[in-house]
């Protein structure tokens, strides 16, 4: 038996009576000492207890009575009480020859980087950022009072009024007169909406979102979320797009090629033309809605429930397999004031080029529409519907709107609600409704460029019948229990 020179290590006192017991019995030729074979013995090693076994013969019984008994007196396996004993001795060895410096202590923004990922204080911020950034800042200031001062007071009271009269001078002939400053004219609706109504409103997000992005949160929400998003077949990286679809779903649409498979592709897609309001939409919600908490938490409970709902029924049907997840996590910092004015100054020139010509022709559409009698037939087809959900008929307007834009229909909810022609339990139902509307025109295209016809055609048929099951079933639930908003 070769000689054991190496230093020992001391284990508890009956687990070292143990192993002189069995290092005793054993007679066995082995390459290591015995009290190594020992050792392994009472680790259960397999190997080495089939060597045993066959070398010791009769006795390797009594070398199991002894394993039994000493394993009896602890509730953990003896490999792991081992284990700890060597890992404490290593301990001791490492803190006699080795000195180490006392760690620094976390740095504020360290330790406020790993609370907005924790998932009680990451929630409750992410709430707050929700609460003052879209709800405060871009719903009651943007959508209440910069829409207020601008649609009300510049366009209501001084421009529209000026327009009108000038354009009685120039054009006598009250059909193209129309075209401009009629019910549907270019400049006292289709300006009036895009520049008075949603400007603010987008204009206020993107100074949100710019403030969040400059940051440094948003990957911290994105490993937030991640938990909650695998239930719906989606990694935290679709926190991008997700958010992104808040300011525009149609530039979100185009983000979806950041997810790594294409079931992940769809089922974001899915989720933005259905249940993702745009910055427009929110802020408008947010502005009608923010007199009346009950009425808007049963908006918002609404339209996460579908969300997640939906989101949870996609993944099991798409087929595809998940992937993992990981992100680089930069520096939590303050925002810069001069990075938050460069973003916020290209986003809203993307606007003023991209989106503003879209209202103005939505305007002529509108225009023809009513001149040729095609929309007054399209509003008749959509009263019935409307109704069956408990809106009054004007509100076909609204969704034949929202068609063109989403910004457009959500402009359109505004001014019925300023008037006092819905509100209450159908103002809560029509919020819901045409969020969960079908995509507009711009978001449609950029669906078939992205996804295909069939996947687009599909999400849209899918989509159309759905918001008014919604509100439907979210009217009747309200009316049935007696709520009154």
């Amino acid at each position: 038996m070769p000689k054991d020179t190496a230093k020992k290590i001391k284990y508890s006192d009956d687990i070292e009576s143990a192993l002189g017991s069995i290092e005793k019995m054993l007679t066995g030729d082995y390459s290591v000492s015995h009290r190594a074979i020992a050792i392994l013995l009472l680790q259960s090693d397999a190997e080495i207890v089939a060597k045993v076994k066959a070398q010791e013969g009769d006795s390797f019984e009594s070398i199991s009575e002894i394993i039994s008994d000493i394993q009896s007196g602890y509730s953990q396996s003896l490999s792991y009480i081992m284990a700890m004993s060597r890992q404490q001795y290593g301990h001791g060895i490492l803190a006699k020859t080795v000195i180490t410096k006392p760690k620094p202590s976390k740095g504020f923004a360290e330790k406020l980087s790993r609370i907005t990922m924790h998932p009680v204080t990451g929630t409750a911020i992410l709430i707050a950022v929700l609460y003052v950034g879209l709800y405060l800042f871009v719903g009651v200031f943007g959508a209440g009072t910069l829409v207020g001062l601008l649609e009300e007071t510049v366009f209501g009271e001084w421009l529209n009024p000026w327009l009108i009269d000038v354009f009685e001078w120039l054009i006598p002939n009250e059909t193209f007169r129309a075209l401009f400053v009629g019910e549907y004219g270019i400049l006292t609706m289709g300006l009036t909406y895009g520049l008075a109504i949603i400007l603010p409103i987008v204009g206020t997000f993107f100074i949100i979102f710019s403030i969040i992005e400059d940051s440094g949160y948003l990957p911290r929400l994105a490993m937030l979320l991640d938990r909650i998003f695998k239930k719906i077949g989606l990694s935290g990286r679709a926190v991008i797009p997700m958010v992104l679809g808040l300011g525009c779903d149609t530039m979100a649409t185009i983000v979806t090629r950041t997810q790594e498979t294409r079931k992940e592709r769809i089922i974001t897609t899915l989720l933005l033309a259905l249940a993702i309001p745009c910055s427009a939409q929110l802020g408008v919600i947010f502005g009608i809605l923010s007199g009346n908490t009950a009425a808007l938490l049963i908006w918002v409970g609404t339209i996460l429930l579908v969300l997640l709902l939906i989101g949870f029924l996609a993944s099991k049907v798409i087929p595809g397999h998940k992937t993992n997840f990981y992100m680089e996590i930069p520096p939590l910092r303050m925002p810069r004031i001069s990075n938050v004015l460069a973003k916020t100054y290209t986003r809203l020139q993307w606007y003023l080029k991209e989106v503003i010509p879209f209202f103005l022709l939505a305007s002529v559409f509108l225009w023809l529409g009513d001149l040729t009698g095609v929309f007054g037939y399209i509003i008749d087809g959509l009263e019935p519907i409307v109704r069956g959900i408990g809106l009054p008929n004007e509100a076909a307007e609204v969704f034949l709107f929202g068609f063109f834009r989403r910004d457009f229909g959500a402009a359109g909810l505004y001014q019925h609600a300023e008037t006092g022609l819905i509100t209450g339990v159908p103002l809560v139902v029509a919020a819901v409704t045409l969020t969960l509307f079908i995509p507009c025109i711009a978001q449609f295209l950029v669906m078939i460029k992205e996804r295909g016809k069939k996947v687009a055609l599909a999400m849209t048929v899918f989509v159309f019948p759905f918001a008014f099951f919604v509100g439907f079933l979210l009217n009747s639930i309200l009316v049935a229990i007696g709520i009154k908003l």
